[in-house]
C-alpha cells in the first residue's frame, strides 16, 4: 500500500472513524453502572475522533502536497495513528479490563499527537521544492 496516496489514509481515517463510533455505543452500554469509568472511556473515544477527523487533513496534505512536505505529512499521520493506539487505547484498557499497568502509554500517545500537530503544520507550511 502506497502510503503517500490519499486513499490509503482516507482507508485509515475511516476505519478508525468506524472503530471510534462502534468503541463509544459499546463503552456507553458497557460502562453504564460506573460514572467515572464511562468518563475515562469518553476522553479516549473523543480523541480517538479528534484524531481520526486529521487523518483526513494528512490524507489532503498526503495528496496535495509533493516531495518533503508530503513527506511530513505521512509521518504526521502515522504519529496520529500511534497516538490513537497508545493514548485512547491504553484508556479503553483501564476502562474496560481495569489495566493499571498500561497507564504510562497515554502521555506516550498524547506526546505522538502533539508530534503529529507539529508536523502536520510543518508539511502545510513547506515550499515546494
Amino acid at each position: 500500500m502506497n502510503f503517500h496516496s490519499s486513499r490509503a489514509w482516507i482507508t485509515i481515517a475511516a476505519i478508525n472513524g468506524a472503530t471510534a463510533v462502534a468503541a463509544g455505543a459499546y463503552g456507553y452500554h458497557k460502562l453504564s453502572g460506573d460514572q467515572a469509568l464511562r468518563e475515562v472511556f469518553s476522553t479516549a473515544v473523543q480523541y480517538h475522533m479528534f484524531h481520526t477527523l486529521a487523518l483526513f487533513a494528512v490524507a489532503w496534505l498526503a495528496a496535495n502536497r509533493v516531495d518533503r512536505a508530503a513527506y511530513w505529512a505521512v509521518r504526521a499521520g502515522w504519529s496520529f495513528v500511534g497516538g490513537i493506539c497508545l493514548f485512547s487505547g491504553s484508556l479503553y484498557s483501564y476502562a474496560l479490563i481495569n489495566a493499571e499497568h498500561v497507564g504510562a502509554a497515554a502521555p506516550i500517545g498524547g506526546m505522538l499527537f502533539l508530534t503529529g500537530w507539529a508536523m502536520l503544520a510543518w508539511s502545510a507550511l513547506k515550499k515546494p521544492e
